[in-house]
Protein backbone atom coordinates (compact mmCIF):
# COMPACT_ATOMS: atom_id res chain seq x y z
CA UNK A 1 0.00 0.00 0.00
CA UNK A 2 1.66 3.41 -0.97
CA UNK A 3 -0.24 6.32 0.47
CA UNK A 4 2.60 7.44 2.65
CA UNK A 5 3.55 11.25 1.42
CA UNK A 6 6.76 10.22 1.52
CA UNK A 7 6.26 7.55 -1.15
CA UNK A 8 7.39 4.42 1.50
CA UNK A 9 4.76 1.88 1.91
CA UNK A 10 2.43 2.10 4.49
CA UNK A 11 1.90 -0.79 6.88
CA UNK A 12 -1.18 -1.21 8.35
CA UNK A 13 -1.25 -2.44 11.51
CA UNK A 14 -4.65 -3.67 14.01
CA UNK A 15 -4.20 -3.87 17.32
CA UNK A 16 -5.79 -6.14 19.29
CA UNK A 17 -6.12 -5.47 22.85
CA UNK A 18 -8.33 -6.48 25.72
CA UNK A 19 -6.71 -3.34 28.17
CA UNK A 20 -8.40 -0.59 26.46
CA UNK A 21 -5.89 2.09 28.15
CA UNK A 22 -2.99 -0.15 27.36
CA UNK A 23 -4.35 -0.49 23.73
CA UNK A 24 -5.04 3.47 23.19
CA UNK A 25 -1.45 4.00 24.31
CA UNK A 26 0.12 1.80 22.31
CA UNK A 27 -2.19 3.05 18.88
CA UNK A 28 -1.16 6.31 19.58
CA UNK A 29 2.22 5.71 19.90
CA UNK A 30 1.94 3.28 16.66
CA UNK A 31 0.17 6.32 14.75
CA UNK A 32 3.42 8.99 15.56
CA UNK A 33 5.89 6.28 13.64
CA UNK A 34 5.81 6.96 9.86
CA UNK A 35 5.37 4.14 7.86
CA UNK A 36 2.22 2.93 10.04
CA UNK A 37 -1.16 3.04 9.44
CA UNK A 38 -3.08 2.12 12.46
CA UNK A 39 -6.66 0.55 13.92
CA UNK A 40 -7.17 -0.63 16.89
CA UNK A 41 -10.14 -3.26 18.44
CA UNK A 42 -10.73 -5.52 21.76
CA UNK A 43 -8.97 -8.27 21.67
CA UNK A 44 -12.07 -10.88 21.19
CA UNK A 45 -12.51 -13.03 18.34
CA UNK A 46 -15.57 -11.69 17.10
CA UNK A 47 -14.03 -7.87 17.69
CA UNK A 48 -10.86 -8.99 15.70
CA UNK A 49 -12.83 -11.06 12.66
CA UNK A 50 -14.89 -7.47 12.41
CA UNK A 51 -12.36 -5.57 12.44
CA UNK A 52 -9.67 -7.10 9.74
CA UNK A 53 -13.05 -7.07 7.71
CA UNK A 54 -13.69 -2.95 8.16
CA UNK A 55 -9.93 -1.85 8.14
CA UNK A 56 -8.18 -4.67 6.19
CA UNK A 57 -4.33 -5.15 7.91
CA UNK A 58 -1.00 -6.24 6.79
CA UNK A 59 -0.25 -6.99 10.67
CA UNK A 60 -2.16 -7.46 13.59
CA UNK A 61 -0.51 -7.02 17.61
CA UNK A 62 -2.53 -9.60 19.23
CA UNK A 63 -2.11 -8.85 22.60
CA UNK A 64 -2.06 -12.16 25.50
CA UNK A 65 -4.84 -10.80 28.25
CA UNK A 66 -6.18 -14.29 28.61
CA UNK A 67 -5.84 -16.31 31.87
CA UNK A 68 -6.17 -19.26 29.05
CA UNK A 69 -3.38 -19.62 26.66
CA UNK A 70 -5.34 -22.00 25.60
CA UNK A 71 -8.33 -19.53 24.21
CA UNK A 72 -5.21 -17.19 23.07
CA UNK A 73 -4.24 -19.88 20.39
CA UNK A 74 -7.59 -20.94 19.37
CA UNK A 75 -7.74 -17.47 18.49
CA UNK A 76 -4.69 -16.90 16.76
CA UNK A 77 -5.88 -20.25 14.96
CA UNK A 78 -8.89 -19.39 13.85
CA UNK A 79 -7.53 -15.72 13.14
CA UNK A 80 -5.18 -17.19 10.87
CA UNK A 81 -7.21 -19.40 9.25
CA UNK A 82 -9.40 -17.17 7.82
CA UNK A 83 -6.74 -14.49 7.11
CA UNK A 84 -4.09 -16.64 6.07
CA UNK A 85 -2.58 -13.22 4.26
CA UNK A 86 -2.34 -11.32 7.36
CA UNK A 87 0.96 -11.74 9.52
CA UNK A 88 0.29 -11.72 13.61
CA UNK A 89 2.48 -10.67 16.21
CA UNK A 90 1.80 -11.73 19.73
CA UNK A 91 2.68 -9.47 22.30
CA UNK A 92 3.44 -11.63 25.55
CA UNK A 93 3.73 -10.43 28.93
CA UNK A 94 4.92 -13.58 30.02
CA UNK A 95 4.93 -16.66 28.37
CA UNK A 96 6.70 -20.59 28.10
CA UNK A 97 7.58 -23.12 26.30
CA UNK A 98 4.26 -24.83 25.48
CA UNK A 99 2.97 -20.93 24.53
CA UNK A 100 5.67 -20.13 22.51
CA UNK A 101 5.71 -23.60 20.09
CA UNK A 102 1.64 -23.46 20.02
CA UNK A 103 1.99 -20.00 19.19
CA UNK A 104 4.20 -20.67 16.29
CA UNK A 105 2.05 -23.83 15.22
CA UNK A 106 -1.12 -21.93 15.49
CA UNK A 107 0.18 -18.99 12.81
CA UNK A 108 2.07 -16.73 14.56
CA UNK A 109 4.81 -15.29 12.59
CA UNK A 110 6.59 -12.94 16.01
CA UNK A 111 6.68 -13.44 19.58
CA UNK A 112 7.20 -9.84 21.31
CA UNK A 113 8.16 -9.89 24.62
CA UNK A 114 6.93 -6.58 26.39
CA UNK A 115 8.57 -6.77 29.53
CA UNK A 116 12.22 -7.02 27.91
CA UNK A 117 11.51 -5.14 24.47
CA UNK A 118 11.47 -2.00 23.92
CA UNK A 119 8.79 0.22 21.40
CA UNK A 120 11.66 0.65 18.77
CA UNK A 121 11.72 -3.13 18.92
CA UNK A 122 8.48 -3.47 18.48
CA UNK A 123 8.04 -1.36 15.39
CA UNK A 124 11.72 -3.47 14.18
CA UNK A 125 9.28 -5.74 14.75
CA UNK A 126 6.23 -4.98 12.25
CA UNK A 127 8.20 -3.90 9.89
CA UNK A 128 10.39 -7.50 9.74
CA UNK A 129 7.42 -9.38 10.22
CA UNK A 130 5.54 -7.40 7.61
CA UNK A 131 8.74 -8.32 5.15
CA UNK A 132 7.96 -11.81 5.41
CA UNK A 133 10.20 -12.91 8.60
CA UNK A 134 10.04 -14.03 11.57
CA UNK A 135 10.56 -12.33 14.97
CA UNK A 136 11.39 -14.33 18.21
CA UNK A 137 13.90 -13.84 20.64
CA UNK A 138 16.58 -16.64 21.81
CA UNK A 139 14.91 -18.35 24.75
CA UNK A 140 11.79 -18.21 22.82
CA UNK A 141 14.10 -19.42 19.77
CA UNK A 142 15.39 -22.32 21.52
CA UNK A 143 12.03 -23.75 22.43
CA UNK A 144 10.78 -23.63 19.06
CA UNK A 145 14.36 -25.39 17.65
CA UNK A 146 13.65 -27.91 20.61
CA UNK A 147 10.22 -28.93 19.30
CA UNK A 148 11.55 -29.53 16.08
CA UNK A 149 14.64 -31.54 17.26
CA UNK A 150 12.28 -34.28 19.24
CA UNK A 151 10.00 -34.46 16.64
CA UNK A 152 10.85 -37.61 14.50
CA UNK A 153 11.53 -36.83 10.61
CA UNK A 154 8.74 -38.15 8.45
CA UNK A 155 9.86 -40.27 5.97
CA UNK A 156 8.01 -39.18 2.62
CA UNK A 157 7.56 -41.98 -0.08
CA UNK A 158 5.67 -42.17 -3.28
CA UNK A 159 3.51 -44.80 -4.84
CA UNK A 160 6.16 -47.16 -5.70
CA UNK A 161 8.08 -47.01 -2.23
CA UNK A 162 10.97 -44.74 -3.50
CA UNK A 163 12.17 -41.56 -0.64
CA UNK A 164 11.87 -38.58 -1.89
Amino acid sequence: MKDHPTGLEQIRVLVADSNQTQSEVLTSALRRHPGLKVASCRAELSDCLQGLRLVPADVVLLSDGFSDHDQFIDMLRVLHASHPNVSFILMLDRYDRVLVVNAMRAGARGLFDRARQSFRALCRCISVVHQGQFWAGTEQMSFIIAAISSTPSARVINVKGSLF
